[in-house]
């Protein structure tokens, strides 16, 4: 208050100022000194801090923190910084960037980041940030500066980053394991991280690669902080030379999942060191080792062949070895290979053969004679040069051959031979036009042996792309490479050569016509045809006559007519002529339409006869002008391009008037620019203008059709789109560069950019980019980048021109293309090399001194290289540089001293140095070369003619090329030197007409004509012939030659030009005259000779009569005919030495040989093995035989027939073979079924007969396994199952290659081709992969291979096997897996479930047995049990196994259901059903099937099905009974006939169970809804069951007698269960399936409760009676009940007239409480009968009327009060185990599924 009164204005008036003045000086003075003290107090508080401590103020934050974020709450400063008692104002100094904000009114600071961030990381390196707060004490004036340190904390946000992108390291590969390979994450050349503390610190780990699994164990970083990389495991450059390591940097942050990380990956390359020896090449690794397979090289030479006309051998393939370690580097350190004849057969090879050192040159020392040697075996070795101690060895063969001087010859002159058109590619040329036989074409070689195949190749002159003939074999096919089509080629000719390689045969002629296949279809000209009538027309006019046109031939383009529908029998139609006709008495009415649909048919046969059909519309119009002109349409829609051409029509608008009135057509509306144009006459649209779909897209035009009569226009609208069409090609932008550059030996480098663009809309518009060329060189994406693929070599190619090409995305894209030039930049990576590695020079004796005598020439690939020349100093004799030098500079050799080669020591003096090639600037190694300098004698002596003067005689007629005399001339220089070598010529000089009309031949001397002559006789023309060397300097020398034209007179005339003599057989006899050929000439005697054609000497011409006979025996096999040429001369010529050949004394000699059958047939193998499958069909084919006989015609035609030994111990008249032959294809086929056959082979022979049978013979042998699925495997491939089956044979071979590497001669064979079955239960089937099932044979056992050695032989060699499938499988396709056969697998899983073990059972007994000896029934009662129960768990499980989850019909290819039917059974008797019952659903249905009839080969049903097994119609009279031997044993006995009277009696044991005893009955026990199944009423359907048994196998059977609604059924109704039963039907098949069963069985004894003791009398006689119940003896589960007394034992059999369950398992468990339930009511129908014996006669009474007895043989009907009980009896198998100890269970078998082991 007092300091507002001090400051307040003052108020008062002037009155009494002077007192007021003095008051108030006092006041203030007082007023001063009360207050002076509190004021300097609080006014110098202010602007301080509020708070002790230091005075400046220190926050942190972190970076990156939003904008806003609170720094400082409070400041804490005395003061108010705003409103009325302000006395401090507040600021910010220093704020640099302003990254504070200031609220005065808080004391508050705040980040202020708009707009950015704040970055503690480079580039930013916001550490800290400072300010200064400036307080202003308002009331004193005094300033205070308050200091705030910002604190910015690190984030980890940032990843750590490698400074490169990708690291490099190359690694020997004998580095040892433990040493540091790369350190190059050292310093600043590893990840860096600009985080800081521990979130910028980085540590190295090595990561997994998946594209590189083994990278990761193969190397290690132990130290994570350095980043050094070490070596784990040794390397292998064979295996790996590269691997991808992927190294991860990550950060140290505190927690790790906050971790950053960031991967490189590191190539290692590893280098080759030298750690392998050399091998031989090719090489084919065996089997997943690095080891080659044994290689042989070949290598032929004919006999008595001079070394020096053959060497170096050739030797195939071409002896190389090379080092393993092929890319040591550099390579002057690579070791050179050395090779060397190591040991050989026979001893004396070294004499005959020598191996080049380096270069494995073959070389032939001297001549070998045939008769001494026909062959050698050498073992060569290859050695490093640098005493590595790994050779490696491989053999050479060397053939010794007989002299090739014989032509390859056909054996007929031309050929005919016919296919269909419709024959698909691979199809065999057959012989004639019913295709049945294939056209062979056979050529020798008299070279060859008969026997063996000549190796000829055949080689075609046109037509090669449309046929091949076959590769190998004496015999050759023609067959078809592409489709045939007759129409437009029916017959194809060409010409046949066969060559030896050397000897090229005559031609012959190949004509092959096309047969004639009905492959086209009779066409109408038009889809529909429309016809306006009108109603005057008359009956049998024609309406219209159709045509349809069939290209085929004969029949096939026959066309037949006819009308299908729409005539209403008013119209006819000409079958030939198409003619459509008003049918007669018919009258056409107005406004009828007709809608004729026509057949016009070709006449082929029936099943392949084509047809297409037309529809006639026909409209009867009156006779008058009722109506305009109609549209068939209103409205048409068309879609046209914008590209398409003016003048075009686009629709042809018919309207249609019923009057036939002239039409016109216009366009109403719809086109205001004229684009189309409407004929006024016509009604065709056309395209008037070119469209623009830019400018406009869619048009609707409104046309008229007018005949010109009042209401006589009609109109119609057409819609018309205009489609878009790619009229833009791509355009590459100008301003990217053309010119490239790219430096060598850099992979994957970036090259340049190309982009293209295109106006074009939709995928005509998208751009995609590809190079025309150099594609494997270089590569480019879909963004126009272009990059190396490989690494570039600059001395290979230092530039090229790429071709860039991009088109657009349409169907028929548009495209352009751009040239860029790239230059590849040199790297100095080359050493000089000499143009020629080896220098041979030959340096005349007496050469001047100094004379340069070659001149050698290096190379530097590189750019700017400067090389010198020298010869090398190391290792070189001093006398070299005595006689030779090389030009430093120019590189020329000259030689320092005349050479005298006289006086030279050596005979053929020779001298070897090294000279080298050194780029002086350069640090590359220099290159070098060997000069070998020869020097040579000069030639001394020229040729020397043996005559001064020759003399010769020619016709005045002679033809060109006549010889007329030879010349001869010696030289006395050495042999096989250029100046020993004499060649021949005709001085033109001396005599120019003579030159003109004769010449002489250069090697051979021979003087022949030039031209035909035409001179006079008497004439003499003289003839210089010069005779020279090739010597240096050349010399030569000249002879006389005088020529006579001789008188016509003189010479002879044959009377014949071509002579040609009647065949002469080839077995004729040496003399034997063949014909006689005559000449004539004026007082001449006459003088023949054979002068052509005889080679060998096979004739001999008397030179006197002319007669030619045999002078040698004939082989029409080696040639079937001969072309002589003889000639006659006058004894005048002859006695002169000469000959005077001319066109009249010269003749050609056709003789023709004749066959004869001199050659018996000749098996291709004299062991044929092949295997059948136990469940085969009768009539499959099993393998084929083939016999070829070098004859020809019938006497090559063979006749197969099979010798197969009767089998020991059965009758010959009643045993029937096992397989037959057709006899003549020689495919063998089963004859039988081989069930329970398995590991049985037959063998037998085959006997081959030539002449249709008529002739030779010649035997082979055949052995045929019986196989089943346990020896089987899958090959399941990837490509779909045709594949496999059309390259068959060619996978096979590879198959069955790799299996005789384990057993030799193994043959495999094919089992099943199929689609690839998956999933579960195998039921499911894929088509684009298959299953081949295979098996193999031994052919030492003549059984199966063991699947388990057949998986191993196979799988273990997989990758290999898939190496060799490549060329027959599609692109990808490969073998993925061998497997078991789904049935064994299945079998294999349900046999594990099988309950606790016998052996346990066993040890429990010897336990017992041990302790108490009245245990041991205890235990003999329990495991006679447990084998009961065993026995039905197996049968279970084997349902089980057999029948897929959820599908009880699931399908299998083996017909398991035979199995579960026993296959062996047959059943035949008067309408007797046999039916197998084994645990198979009972609610499905059941099927009709000739079960039994196997023999027929009828496919059977698959398992899990169930059909009624009914035997075939027909009665038979043989009759049988249930006997009980003395020994309480059961037996069946089929009647014996008369023939069999008092011979013992055929019996069949049969056992029963105990397990299904009880006294129930059944009738309660049974489902009530199988008890409402079961019908009470007698009708038609009604049967009268047999007995019911269960054989030793575990199969339960039931017979059945069906009984006609007209059988007669027993009157009474008894009161007691004793029923009076008859004697059942039993056939003689049913005995002889038993007995198949006893063989089948593989347990001593299984038993069936089929008994229950009662009294019954019968009189002693043993019957079997059946009756009928629908009441009691409904059990769905059994129906029998037998009973004994003393010695009257019969067998009863109720009857289930629909209960079709199996007595063993009703359920496919038998654990549950349900089962066993089942199981002890299986009998308590049967059993029930005993129990109620007691019951009175009311109680029995109650069976209903259709419980009848039924009487099938005449037993006493008193008699049978009870029933039978069968004992058991052991009866052993007669078939013992296998090697594998598996039981077999019987109705199984044929699949041998392995049960629980004894």
């Amino acid at each position: 208050m007092v300091r507002t009164r001090l400051m307040g204005p003052l108020s008062w008036g002037w009155v009494k100022w002077p007192s007021v003045m003095g008051t108030g000086v006092l006041y203030l003075l007082l007023l001063s000194t009360c207050l002076g003290q509190d004021t300097e107090d609080w006014q110098y508080e202010e602007c301080k801090l509020s708070r002790s401590g230091p005075p400046a103020t220190i926050v942190a934050i972190d970076e990156e923190s939003p904008n806003g974020t609170l720094l400082v709450e409070n400041m804490q400063i005395n003061g108010v910084a705003e409103g009325p008692d302000r006395t401090i104002s507040l600021s910010l100094r220093d704020n640099r960037d302003y990254w504070v904000i200031l609220d005065p009114s808080k004391q508050a600071l705040y980040l202020n980041s708009t707009g950015r961030l704040l970055d503690r990381d480079p580039p930013s390196y916001i550490q800290s940030i400072v300010v200064q707060v400036q307080c202003t004490n308002e009331l004193i004036g005094t300033v205070i500066l308050h200091e705030v340190r910002i604190v910015v904390r690190d984030r980890n946000d940032n990843a750590p980053r490698f400074q490169q992108p990708r690291y490099y390291v190359a690694v020997s590969e004998l580095t040892p394991v433990g040493t540091t390979i790369f350190s190059g994450f050292w310093g600043n050349n590893g990840a860096a991280d600009i985080d800081d503390g521990p979130n910028g610190q980085i540590e190295y780990t090595i990561q997994y690669n998946p594209k590189d699994p083994t990278a990761n164990r193969t190397f290690d970083i132990p130290l994570t902080l350095f980043g050094s990389m070490v070596l784990r495991e040794r390397l292998n450059y064979e295996e790996i030379t590269r691997y991808l390591v992927i190294i991860q940097a990550n950060d140290r942050a505190p927690y790790p999942s906050e971790r950053r990380t960031a991967t490189t990956t590191l190539t290692v390359d590893v280098l080759d060191g030298d750690d392998l020896g050399p091998m031989f090449l090719p090489c084919t690794l065996v089997g997943n080792t690095r080891d080659c397979s044994p290689i042989t090289y070949k290598a032929n030479v004919l006999e008595l062949t001079e070394p020096n006309k053959v060497n170096p051998l050739n030797v195939t393939p071409p002896i190389q070895a090379v080092d393993q370690d092929r890319n040591i580097q550099p390579p002057s350190e690579r070791p050179g290979i050395l090779y060397s004849i190591l040991i050989g057969k026979p001893q004396t090879y070294a004499e005959y053969f020598s191996l080049n050192r380096t270069t494995a040159e073959l070389l032939l020392l001297r001549p070998i004679d045939r008769e001494l040697y026909r062959r050698f075996d050498l073992v060569i070795k290859a050695e490093q040069n640098n005493g590595h101690p790994l050779p490696a060895f491989a053999n050479l063969q060397i053939e010794v051959l007989d002299e090739n001087n014989q032509a390859p010859y056909f054996l007929e002159t031309s050929y005919h031979g016919y296919v269909s058109e419709a024959s698909p590619v691979g199809t065999t040329i057959a012989t004639s036009g019913s295709l049945s036989a294939p056209l062979a074409i056979v050529a020798l070689d008299n070279d060859v042996e008969e026997t063996k195949d000549p190796q000829l190749q055949f080689s075609l002159d046109s037509y090669s792309n449309v046929f091949s003939v076959s590769a190998t074999g004496i015999r050759r096919y023609i067959t078809l490479l592409q489709p045939l089509d007759r129409e437009t080629q029916d017959f194809y000719t060409f010409t046949l050569l066969a060559s030896d390689g050397v000897q090229q045969s005559f031609p012959v002629t190949v004509t092959i016509t096309v047969l004639d296949a009905n492959d086209n279809t009779p066409t109408f000209a038009n889809v529909s045809y429309n016809v306006n009538l009108f109603t005057d027309m008359m009956p049998g006019e024609t309406v219209l006559q159709l045509s349809a046109v069939d290209s085929d031939a004969g029949p096939n383009g026959q066309v037949t007519y006819r009308i299908l529908a729409g005539a209403q029998e008013h119209f006819i139609i000409g079958n030939s002529t198409g003619i459509i006709s008003v049918a007669p008495g018919v009258d056409l009415a107005v406004g009828r339409s007709y809608a004729l649909t026509v057949e016009a048919m070709d006449n082929g046969p029936a099943p392949q006869r084509r047809s297409s059909i037309t529809t006639v519309y026909i409209e009867v119009l009156p006779p008058n002008n009722q109506s305009p002109p109609r549209f068939p349409l209103q409205q048409y829609n068309l879609e046209i391009s914008e590209a398409m051409r003016t003048g075009a029509t686009l629709l042809n608008l018919q309207a249609v008037d019923r009057e036939r009135d002239t039409i016109t057509y216009k366009i109403h509306s719809g086109d205001p620019h004229g684009h189309f144009a409407l004929k006024e006459n016509s009604g065709t649209l056309v395209l008037d203008k070119p469209l623009d779909r830019e400018s406009l897209d869619y048009y609707t035009l409104v046309v008229t059709a007018s005949d010109g009569q009042p209401d006589g226009t009609s109109t119609a609208m057409v819609n018309i789109m205009v489609m878009d069409v790619n009229d833009n090609d791509p355009l590459f932008i100008s301003s990217l560069t053309v010119n490239l550059t790219v430096t060598e030996e850099q992979d994957n480098a970036f090259v340049g950019q190309v982009k293209a663009t295109d106006p074009d809309l939709g995928s005509s518009g998208q751009v995609h980019y590809r190079l025309v060329n150099h594609q494997k060189l270089f590569s480019i994406n879909a963004t126009g980048a272009i990059r190396t693929t490989v690494p570039l070599d600059r001395e290979v190619k230092g530039h090229y021109f790429l071709i860039v090409e991009a088109w657009d995305g349409s169907v028929d894209p548009r495209r352009s293309r751009l040239t860029l030039s790239v230059t590849v930049l040199d790297v100095d990576d080359n050493i000089p090399v000499f143009t020629q590695q080896t220098y041979n020079v030959n340096l005349p004796e007496n050469s001047p001194k100094d004379s340069v005598i070659l001149q050698l020439k290096a190379i530097d690939a590189d750019l700017d290289s400067n090389l010198t020349y020298r010869i090398r100093s190391e290792g070189l004799d001093p006398e070299i540089t005595r006689l030779f030098r090389v030009d430093p500079g120019t590189g020329e050799l000259s030689v320092l001293k005349v050479l005298d080669y006289e006086a030279l020591k050596d005979s053929e003096p020779t001298y070897m140095f090294t000279v080298e090639a050194l780029d002086r600037e350069g640090t590359m190694p220099p290159g070098l070369a060997s000069v070998t300098v020869t020097i040579i004698d000069m030639n001394d002596f020229p040729p020397v003619f043996s005559q001064s003067a020759y003399r010769g005689m020619v016709a005045p007629n002679a033809v060109k090329g006549t010889i007329v005399t030879t010349v001869t001339a010696n030289d006395s220089d050495p042999a096989g030197t250029p100046a020993g070598l004499v060649r021949y010529k005709v001085d033109q000089d001396a005599y120019p007409y003579s030159a003109s009309i004769f010449d002489v031949d250069e090697h051979t001397g021979h003087v022949v004509t030039r031209v035909n002559l035409n001179e006079e006789p008497n004439l003499k023309f003289n003839l210089v012939v010069v005779a020279y060397d090739d010597g240096e300097p050349l010399k030569e020398n000249t002879t006389l030659v005088e020529i006579t034209v001789l008188q016509p007179s003189v010479i002879p005339v044959f009377t014949q030009e071509e002579y040609r003599f009647a065949p002469v057989s080839e077995e004729a006899d040496v003399g034997t005259p063949v014909g006689v050929i005559v000449a004539a000439a004026v007082n001449q005697t006459i003088v023949y000779s054979i002068i052509e054609g005889n080679e060998g000497g096979v004739f001999a011409l008397n030179e006197t009569t002319g007669v030619i006979s045999t002078a040698k025996p004939l082989d029409y096999e080696a040639n079937s005919s001969y072309v002589l040429r003889v000639e006659a001369n006058s004894m005048r010529v002859v006695s002169s030495n000469l000959r005077v050949p001319s066109k009249t004394n010269t003749a050609k000699v056709m003789i023709d040989i004749q066959d004869e059958n001199d050659h018996p047939p000749v098996f291709t193998t004299s062991l044929y093995i092949g295997g059948v499958a136990e469940d085969a069909k009768t009539f499959t084919s099993v393998l084929q035989v083939q016999a070829l006989d070098q004859d020809t015609g019938n006497y090559s035609s063979m006749i197969y027939r099979l010798i197969i030994p009767p089998q020991p111990g059965k009758d010959t008249k009643k045993s029937k073979d096992g397989f037959v032959i057709e006899p003549y294809s020689g495919v063998v086929k089963t004859a039988i079924m081989y069930r329970n056959m398995r590991r049985s082979y037959f063998k037998f022979e085959v006997v081959a007969t030539d002449n249709y049978g008529q002739g030779h013979s010649t035997k082979a042998e055949i052995v045929v396994s019986v196989v089943n699925q346990l020896d089987m495997q899958v090959v399941v491939s990837n490509v779909p199952p045709t594949y496999v089956e059309k390259n068959k044979n060619k996978l096979l071979s590879i198959l069955e290659r790799y299996v005789q590497d384990q057993i030799p001669g193994a043959k495999v064979v094919v089992e099943t081709i199929g689609p690839n079955r998956h999933g579960d239960g195998m039921e499911q089937e894929d088509y684009t992969k298959s299953d081949l099932m295979i098996y193999a044979i031994d052919p030492l056992t003549n059984r199966a291979v063991s699947r388990q050695e057949l998986y191993k032989f196979l799988d273990g060699k997989l990758l290999d096997i898939n190496k060799e499938f490549q060329p027959f499988l599609p692109p990808g396709g490969r073998i993925l897996e061998i497997r078991t056969p789904d049935v064994v697998t299945s079998v294999k899983k349900a046999m594990q479930t099988v309950g606790y073990t016998e052996g346990a059972l066993l040890a429990l007994a010897v336990i017992i047995i041990i302790c108490c000896v009245p245990a041991i029934l205890i235990v003999i009662i329990t495991y006679r049990q447990f084998k009961e129960r065993q026995a039905e768990c197996a049968k279970t499980a084997r349902i089980q196994m057999a029948l897929p989850t959820g599908k009880p019909g699931g399908g299998t290819a083996n017909n398991l259901y035979e199995e579960l039917g026993d296959n062996a059974m047959r059943g035949y008797g008067q309408q007797e059903e046999l039916s197998m019952e084994s645990g198979i659903d009972p609610g499905q249905d059941y099927y009709t099937q000739d079960y039994y009839n196997y023999e027929h080969g009828y496919e059977l049903p698959q398992y899990g099905s169930r059909r009624k097994l009914i035997s075939p119609a027909g009665l038979y009279d043989e009759y049988g009974e249930v006997v009980v031997d003395d020994d309480g044993s059961y037996y069946y006995s089929p009647q014996e006939s008369d023939a069999e009277h008092g011979c013992r009696k055929h019996r069949i044991k049969l056992v029963t169970d105990r397990e299904y005893e009880t006294s129930s009955t059944g009738e309660d026990s049974l489902p009530e809804p199988q008890r409402s199944r079961l019908s009470s009423t007698v009708n038609s359907h009604a049967n009268v069951n047999g007995s019911i048994y269960m054989a030793q196998n575990g199969s339960i059977i039931r017979t059945r007698r069906s009984v006609n609604a007209t059988l007669p059924t027993h009157p009474h109704a008894t009161t007691n269960n004793n029923l009076k039963l008859a004697s059942p039907v039993f056939s003689s098949r049913l005995a002889k399936h038993f007995k198949k069963l006893d063989k089948m069985a593989a347990t001593l004894e299984e038993r069936v409760p089929l008994n229950n003791p009662r009294t019954a009398a019968d009189g002693g006689c043993n019957t079997l009676r059946t009756f009928q119940s629908s009441g009691v003896a409904a059990s769905a589960t059994a129906t029998s009940s037998l009973s004994n007394t003393d010695n009257n034992k019969t067998l009863n059999v109720f009857n289930t007239r629909q209960s079709s369950v199996s007595l063993g398992s009703t359920s496919t468990s038998n654990t549950g409480p349900e089962s066993a339930a089942s199981k002890s009511n299986l009998l308590k129908a049967a059993q029930g009968g005993a129990e109620q014996q007691p019951q009175s006669t009311a109680e029995t009474g109650e069976l209903r009327e259709d419980e009848r007895e039924s009487r099938v043989d005449g037993g006493d009907e008193d008699d049978d009060d009870g029933l039978v009980m069968r004992e058991p009896l052991e009866c052993p198998s007669d078939r013992t185990q296998s090697d594998e100890e598996e039981l077999w269970m019987g109705p199984w078998n044929n699949l041998h599924i392995p049960m629980t082991k004894l």
